[in-house]
């Protein structure tokens, strides 16, 4: 429970980010290592609360309460074992994740809650470099294969907990480098990809293995590998983006934020340098108010765009939640990014009616007024005006995964939505076929990503293995075979 006073003594305290104006110049992360004694600190501040509403509020259902104890009382090694019983990747969740345990904490009812997601950091961090976190041989093989086929963080999770206990697996990835999404669409002033590139180096080490530039349903089929792999799993992610639908959609210098996106990680990291999308010298519009707009906006900066501005369709949330929106329900406030401290401008209530343009080329946004009317947005009439914009970013959402291959090779079920239909075991409609993560959730956080990659793993290893055989245990059960 960390110090029984510690919340009386200690206010919440994150980590120092480096000045606005320096990091607009690299892609390096913007925040600073903490010093073990204001960790220490901060893991203090857990109380003794009776009910832990934070690991009710965390998917993977993490033991925070026991971690941030052993932080306070300078046992690192053990804060680090209790950390990965549940989670097998904290080094990306501390640096990613929007902290809904932190929403839950029992503090936020009427103060600052404790720093789980940054404790979750420095936890991890500590034993990478103490040496800790060390590649671990299963004892024996199952002779059994499986195959997943992406490799964000929903299939590393799978692959690591199947070949911790015994079955052999290979991940199948589309791109040229593993990591899918943390790789392709997260930035490096959030996550450098350093930090996939050394937790990739111990699942090789491991036995893991790797197969890129592979997309599966061209060459190599899904009934392929059905065929030569004892179970696959499908973790691709929900890779299709939610379009503008207006006139003028056609016009030149309208982008997916993922293109954009995508772009900018492939210049760092191996300086690859496409024509478009780029936003030096530009004014700037990114549509959408999320994560993925939030990093187009940081991205911008970066590039050297004229100006920014980034545009939501309901109004300004208000500062602090209101009176139907009571703990531990998800706050519905103003989101501030580090990218919104960088710089440009936010608007609010604002609806598309049509983009531009001349010669093809986009000018400008004809925007509208929104009203509430009956919990839906609808525009003002006679409220329209003009945006001047060079190039516009669309950050509105996915619609679910691709499933074009998966449906005519497999003849794969779907649900509603369009996403690949799963029952509570993710399992597929086709025997020996599982889902897990965004491609059967629908876009979601990558801590629901890590879990369900688990849960899924834990199925698969059931239906693997003979009943006498230890199986891989339930989400939270702190054993040898839980998070790495």
């Amino acid at each position: 429970m960390g110090k029984p006073t510690g919340f009386l003594e200690w206010g919440r305290r994150l980590p120092e980010k480096a000045d606005a104006l320096l990091r607009i110049s690299n892609y390096k992360e913007i925040y600073q290592p903490q010093s073990h004694e204001v960790t220490m600190q901060q893991g203090g501040r857990c109380m003794d609360c009776g009910v832990p509403v934070c690991q009710q509020g965390c998917p993977l259902g993490n033991m925070i309460p026991d971690w941030n104890d052993y932080v306070y009382r300078d046992r690192w090694r053990r804060a680090y074992e209790r950390l990965i019983a549940t989670n097998s990747f904290p080094e990306f969740t501390g640096r990613l994740c929007p902290a809904p345990c932190e929403k839950a904490c029992v503090l936020n009812i009427n103060q600052d809650p404790v720093t789980i997601e940054q404790v979750e950091k420095e936890i991890i961090e500590h034993a990478f470099a103490e040496g800790w976190v060390e590649t671990t041989q299963p004892i024996s093989r199952t002779g059994k294969r499986v195959a997943i086929v992406g490799s964000g963080p929903a299939g590393l999770a799978a692959a690591s907990k199947l070949n911790r206990v015994g079955h052999s697996v290979v991940v199948f990835e589309a791109d040229e480098e593993c990591g899918g999404m943390l790789r392709f669409g997260i930035p490096n002033f959030k996550l450098e990809k350093w930090v996939i590139d050394r937790r990739l180096s111990i699942m090789k080490n491991e036995g893991i293995e790797f197969r890129t530039s592979t997309p599966i349903g061209k060459t190599l089929t899904w009934n392929d590998l059905k065929a030569e792999y004892d179970a696959v799993l499908i973790a691709t992610g929900a890779q299709k983006a939610r379009d503008l639908q207006c006139p003028g959609r056609e016009l030149s210098g309208v982008h997916q934020a993922m293109e954009f996106l995508t772009r900018q990680n492939r210049i760092c990291a191996n300086g690859e340098q496409a024509a478009e999308p780029d936003a030096k010298g530009k004014h700037v519009v990114v549509l959408g108010g999320g994560d993925t707009g939030s990093d187009c906006v940081g991205t911008c900066h970066r590039q050297g765009a004229a100006s920014v501005t980034q545009i939501e369709l309901f109004p300004e949330p208000p500062e602090q939640p209101g009176e139907n929106n009571p703990w531990p329900q998800w706050p519905m406030v103003l989101r501030t990014s580090s990218s919104h401290e960088e710089g440009g401008t936010r608007e609010f209530a604002l609806m598309t009616q049509e983009l531009v343009g001349e010669s093809e080329k986009l000018q400008a946004l004809r925007l509208a007024r929104v009203e509430i009317v009956d919990g839906q947005p609808r525009a003002v009439e006679g409220s329209e005006f003009d945006l001047a914009a060079d190039l516009l970013l669309l950050a509105i959402g996915f619609t679910g995964p691709r499933t074009t291959e998966l449906v005519d090779q497999l003849g794969v079920a779907l649900g509603p939505r369009g996403e690949v239909k799963v029952d509570e075991h993710f399992a597929t409609s086709i025997p020996g076929v599982y889902c897990a993560g965004d491609s059967c959730r629908g876009a979601s956080l990558i801590v629901w990503a890590i879990a369900d990659g688990q849960e899924a793993a834990r199925a698969i290893d059931l239906e693997l293995r003979d009943s006498t055989v230890p199986h891989l245990p339930t989400k939270g059960r702190d054993t040898p075979y839980g998070g790495r």
